[in-house]
């Protein structure tokens, strides 16, 4: 298990981006100082992306790219043959950090397995890292314990002030894995909040920001997901926000278990 930071502390989220809209929201952000891409092949976005981090011209030895191997790819040798397909797409000989990006929903496919593999294809070279998205508590006990396992360095999961998987962040962060986490802005229901409003109005930020700087400073990484320049701008700058411990606690409190990534093969939660 790794100990040290190995992701960038902000990253731009492509989910639910496609085509020239992903490609002109990866080249403003690496405009703007972004070297941290998230990507899946879920989000059947991976070739746009490729091409916007191509045309952007930063050498690809200064960039973070994470890609997730999707549940319907786990079984026989397809976590290392789906993610050579994502390399061929991306236009890279290999990514940062490959994930798996659930985990196999009613166990179809042992965990062993495709932990094993997805190992394999750190060992190829295929990938520098690998790691686990929407593990519960039991699932990251049993990932770490799986063949290769030793290497997972995150778990991607979702925190905003209404879902903020107390319990499992910081079982994550005792086992010394990092945690990354998605959709940090709640869709953009953080933005009419009115506790973020205030504390952003004594530190002359938005509510975004506010949200941001709330997931940073529990030492997760954030990848928020946005199209325009401004935001993308914003969003970075909210790193430099620091938050009075009283003010977090103000933002703790807004914890209501509100999910939004729920699809129907979804693991069994921690409450």
């Amino acid at each position: 298990m790794s100990q040290a930071p190995v992701l960038p502390a902000i990253g731009l989220g492509t989910f639910r981006l496609k085509d020239q809209e992903v490609k002109d929201a990866v080249k403003s952000a690496l405009d703007l100082g972004y070297r941290h891409i998230d990507t899946a092949q879920f989000y059947d976005n991976e070739e746009a992306v490729g091409e916007a981090i191509r045309e952007s011209g930063i050498p690809r030895h200064e960039l973070f790219i994470t890609t997730k191997v999707w549940h319907d790819f786990l079984d026989s040798d397809k976590p290392v043959e789906s993610l050579k397909e994502s390399l061929q797409k991306l236009g890279t000989d290999y990514v940062d950090l490959a994930l798996i990006h659930w985990p196999s929903p009613d166990n179809a496919v042992p965990m062993a397995h495709y932990i094993g593999k997805l190992n394999e294809a750190r060992e190829l070279g295929l990938t520098k890292h690998i790691g686990i998205s929407n593990f519960t508590i039991a699932q990251v006990d049993e990932a770490l314990a799986a063949p290769g396992g030793a290497h997972i360095v995150t778990n991607q999961i979702e925190v905003h002030p209404y879902l903020q998987n107390k319990k499992l962040v910081k079982h994550c962060q005792d086992k010394g894995l990092q945690v990354t986490g998605y959709m940090p802005l709640a869709v953009g229901k953080v933005m009419k909040d009115p506790v973020l409003e205030d504390i952003g109005k004594a530190h002359g930020v938005t509510p975004a920001q506010v949200a941001l700087a709330w997931v940073a400073q529990k030492n997760i990484v954030v990848i928020p997901s946005s199209t325009k320049p401004a935001h993308q701008k914003a969003n970075l700058a909210a790193l430099d926000v620091r938050l009075s411990d009283s003010e977090m606690e103000k933002i703790n409190a807004l914890d209501a278990g509100e999910r939004i990534a729920n699809p129907d093969f979804a693991p069994q939660w921690d409450q």
